[in-house]
C-alpha cells in the first residue's frame, strides 16, 4: 500500500482483533467517512501525522459490541453503539474501540443515520454553539450540501436565523432549499458574493461558516457583516481561508478560527448524544447521500473528492 488517490485502497484479509483492558470489539455495521480521512490517504493532509503503512482507514463505525476486553461493565455486551477507532481501523468487518470513546445508540435510530450524525453533528453543533447564532439574523453556509453543512442549515434554522446557502450544483442546492435554506447560491458563478448581500438587505451575514477555504473562504469574509463571526472549520479547498485580522478588527468581524475544533474532543460525546435525540425527535434529519459496499471503498472515497456527493457518504458492512 502507498499513500496516493483512491485506487490504492483495496480489500485485504487483516489478524481477528482482539479487546484489550478498557476495551471493547465491535461487530462494524456501517463505517463512516470524512474529507479529512481522503486526504490523510493522499499523504497531504497537515493536521494529523502520516500513518505507517500499510493502514486501515476509517475512525468512526457503529455496531454491536461482540466482546469485552478485561475490566470493562458486562452491561457493554451486544449494545448498539457508535465507537471512535481512532485516525484508522474502522473499514473492517471488526474495530476495536475503548470504552471511553463508545456513545450507546438510541434504539429509535438507525445505525447509519447515527453515523452520519457522529463526527458531523457533533461538529456542526459545537461551531453554531460557538458562533453564538441569535433569532432574526443571517447565516451564510459554505458547502451547504455536505454532511457538516447540510446540519448547519437546519441548526441555524432552529436557532431563528435566515440561510444562505452556498453550493456547487444544482442537487446540493435543491437539498439545501429542502433543509430551509430561505436563499440558495451556486458559488461557482461569477458574483456570488452580490447574490448573498442581496439576499441580506445589503448588510451581509451575521455569521458565515467556512468549511471550504481558499478563493471562496475569502470572498465569504469580505461578504460578511460588520461586526458579524466568520468561523472556521473546515479547507476543502486545499487552504485554509487567509484572512487579514487588522482588517477584521477595523470591521468588527470577530474570527473563530479552525483551532476552535481542537478543543471539540471533550464535548464530542454530549453534543453527539444531543443531535442524535435530536433526529430521533424529528428535528434533525441526517444527509445520507450515498452508500458503498466495504470492497467499494475506494468509489466511496473518489466520490467524496469529486465534490459531487451529498451529505453523508458510508460504507455499510
Amino acid at each position: 500500500m502507498s499513500f496516493g488517490g483512491p485506487e490504492v485502497l483495496v480489500a485485504g484479509e487483516a489478524p481477528e482483533p482482539v479487546a484489550g483492558p478498557g476495551q471493547v470489539m465491535v461487530d462494524v455495521s456501517v463505517a463512516g467517512i470524512t474529507f479529512v480521512e481522503t486526504q490523510i490517504r493522499r499523504g497531504v493532509d497537515k493536521w494529523h501525522a502520516r500513518p505507517e503503512l500499510p493502514y486501515v482507514p476509517g475512525g468512526t463505525v457503529a455496531g454491536r459490541v461482540a466482546s469485552l476486553g478485561k475490566d470493562v461493565d458486562p452491561a457493554w455486551s451486544g449494545r448498539r453503539v457508535l465507537a471512535g477507532t481512532g485516525e484508522s481501523g474502522g473499514f473492517a468487518e471488526r474495530a476495536v474501540a475503548a470504552v471511553g470513546d463508545l456513545i450507546p445508540v438510541p434504539e429509535e435510530l438507525g445505525l447509519p443515520e447515527a453515523v452520519a450524525l457522529y463526527t458531523d453533528g457533533g461538529t456542526a453543533l459545537g461551531l453554531v454553539e460557538g458562533a453564538r447564532i441569535r433569532p432574526g439574523e443571517w447565516v451564510l453556509v459554505e458547502a451547504a450540501g455536505g454532511g457538516v453543512g447540510s446540519l448547519l442549515v437546519q441548526l441555524a434554522r432552529a436557532a431563528g436565523a435566515g440561510v444562505v446557502a452556498a453550493a456547487r450544483g444544482a442537487r446540493k442546492l435543491e437539498l439545501a432549499r429542502d433543509l430551509g435554506a430561505e436563499v440558495t447560491v451556486e458559488y461557482s458563478d461569477p458574483g456570488w458574493t452580490d447574490r448573498v448581500r442581496e439576499a441580506t438587505g445589503g448588510a451581509g451575514p451575521d455569521v458565515v461558516f467556512d468549511g471550504v477555504g481558499g478563493e471562496i473562504g475569502r470572498a465569504a469574509f469580505e461578504v460578511t457583516a460588520d461586526g458579524g463571526r466568520f468561523s472556521v472549520h473546515g479547507a476543502s479547498s486545499g487552504q485554509v481561508t487567509a484572512i487579514d485580522l487588522t482588517r477584521a478588527r477595523r470591521r468588527g468581524v470577530e474570527v473563530i478560527g479552525i483551532e476552535q475544533l481542537f478543543g471539540f474532543g471533550p464535548r464530542m460525546e454530549k453534543w453527539t448524544t444531543r443531535v442524535m435525540s435530536e433526529a430521533v425527535a424529528g428535528r434533525i434529519r441526517p444527509v445520507i447521500g450515498q452508500t458503498f459496499p466495504l470492497e467499494r471503498a475506494a468509489d466511496a472515497h473518489a466520490a467524496i473528492e469529486s465534490r459531487t456527493a451529498l451529505g453523508k457518504t458510508l460504507l455499510l458492512i
